[in-house]
């Protein structure tokens, strides 16, 4: 699975982000302060809606 960091997040310390990766069955984040610390997945149909909706704001 590869991560990709927030393009939120702030570029002042590289340890400050939300990581996301996406498999076609789902969508993961991750806190990159905490790599094997827990993560949250959901189904890629609810990914797909809430990357949708965050782009409308």
């Amino acid at each position: 699975m590869e991560w990709h960091k927030s393009s939120y997040s702030s570029n002042s310390s590289d340890a400050d982000c939300v990581e996301v990766a996406t498999t076609p069955d789902a969508g993961h984040v991750r806190d990159s302060k905490n790599v094997p610390g827990p993560r949250l997945s959901v189904t890629s149909a609810t990914w797909a809606e809430f990357v949708m909706h965050a782009s409308e704001r």
